[in-house]
């Protein structure tokens, strides 16, 4: 008996394996109502930009684009990366390529939604692992190449935001990030105007731990692969994956 039962036993667990594979690669789920995009860091290039080598703020994705084209990049899929101020400088925290930018705001009683806390910071350490936290928990270090903050945080700890209400009619176009349970990013902007509930429980709903809010109604995507193609805009950071031509 127990020799019968010893093949069937590694038949299961061979089928549990390969099953507990493909749950943690499977894709997010989509939305119709969200234009949305899932990056491997360990797969795809993606990085943060502000300046140029002018040290003029590209502003637009387009303008980014054309500076990439010029280096030999192809632009796979681009999104305004926070808040900023009047000049185009980043709001908060902001690192680009190892180098701080701009220091970290931790002002908390004041208004606008970056203010509304938590706030949070979405960052890549050096060995391609993402991350999203509170600003509060944020780890200054070494090991951090790419940083924006921005806020509300959307999700917390699998947790809506606490200040957001179910059919509340604050309406706008918000674009963010999360990180999903396999480690890979997840980037979401409205197609047209949600509140911010509906917003987080899309991450919420993928499994994201911590999710991020980027920006509103000066949002942009760029993601010809699902037929979405905003070129334009007129923002600070620009986050964007890259592949060489050939």
């Amino acid at each position: 008996m127990k020799l019968q039962l010893k093949p069937l036993f590694y038949i299961i667990l061979i089928h549990v394996c390969f099953l507990t594979s493909c749950l943690s690669s499977a894709q997010h789920q989509e939305d119709e109502r969200l234009v949305s995009y899932e990056i491997d860091l360990t797969t795809q290039t993606l990085k943060f930009y502000s300046k140029d080598s002018n040290n003029s703020n590209y502003g637009s994705i387009e303008n980014l684009k054309t500076h990439l084209k010029y280096n030999n990049q192809k632009l796979i899929f681009a999104m305004n990366g926070g808040m900023y101020l009047k000049n185009g400088s980043p709001q908060g925290l902001y690192i680009e390529d190892g180098v701080q930018k701009t220091p970290i705001d931790t002002l908390k009683k004041t208004s606008g939604n970056f203010y509304l806390q938590p706030n949070g910071i979405f960052y890549i350490t050096k060995n391609n692992n993402g991350f999203v936290c509170e600003s509060s928990n944020f780890p200054s270090n070494a090991e951090v190449t790419y940083a924006t903050q921005s806020g509300p945080m959307l999700v917390i700890d699998h947790k809506i935001h606490s200040k957001f209400t179910r059919g509340s009619k604050n309406l706008h176009i918000r674009n963010g990030v999360g990180i999903l349970p396999n480690g890979n990013l997840l980037f979401a902007m409205s197609k047209d105007r949600i509140n911010f509930f509906d917003f987080a429980e899309f991450f919420k709903s993928n499994g994201c731990k911590n999710a991020l809010y980027l920006d509103g109604f000066v949002s942009r995507t760029y993601l010809p692969k699902k037929k979405w193609e905003q070129l334009d805009g007129d923002f600070g950071v620009i986050i964007a994956e890259t592949e060489a031509m050939n």
